[in-house]
């Protein structure tokens, strides 16, 4: 089998000169070949960042949730004291200890799939300058989706925003 394996080596080596010798005599084949991969580099990091998005609204919707949670179980605790339940408002009490400690990890997950996010956006911002593709080929985003994807921003901030002062009380 080690023959076998040195053939396959051989072929490979041969094809790769063989390929870097046409690249050399043919140099547009050679941009082409790159502006490919990069414009192949750049569908795959966008689809990356659709994938983020998608993950960090999921996240951002449970933290929604779970700060509602967290409200009914606190008004619980208050209603369970008013009428003199002093253990069922411990008991109270621990479960929101409980669900402010996932709200802090999934807290955390969203800082980290923004950092994920962040280095998706600069791989992407890194690109145009390595490989400058036609303007065709790198379409601007209407006003529209512009306004949609900065309104998205925003409101994200906000909540997000609102949801840290909360768990912060």
């Amino acid at each position: 089998m080690s023959g076998g394996g040195n053939w396959l080596e051989e072929l490979e080596a041969r094809l790769d000169t063989t390929l870097d010798a046409f690249l050399r005599a043919n140099p547009e084949q050679e941009a082409r070949l790159r502006e490919q991969g990069d414009l192949d580099r750049q569908r795959r990091l966008r689809q990356q960042r659709l994938e983020l998005q998608g993950q960090a609204e999921l996240q951002r919707r449970r933290l929604l949730e779970l700060a509602e949670e967290i409200r009914r179980w606190q008004g619980r605790v208050e209603r369970a004291r008013a009428a003199g339940a002093d253990d069922l408002a411990a008991r109270a009490e621990s479960h929101i200890a409980t669900l402010m400690e996932r709200g802090r990890q999934r807290w955390q997950e969203l800082g980290e799939l923004g950092q994920r996010f962040a280095a998706v956006e600069q791989e992407l911002a890194d690109l145009p300058r390595r490989s400058p593709a036609p303007a065709a080929a790198r379409p601007a985003p209407t006003p529209q989706e512009t306004l949609e994807s900065d309104w998205a921003a925003f409101e994200s901030g906000q909540e997000l925003q609102e949801l840290k002062r909360r768990m912060g009380q």
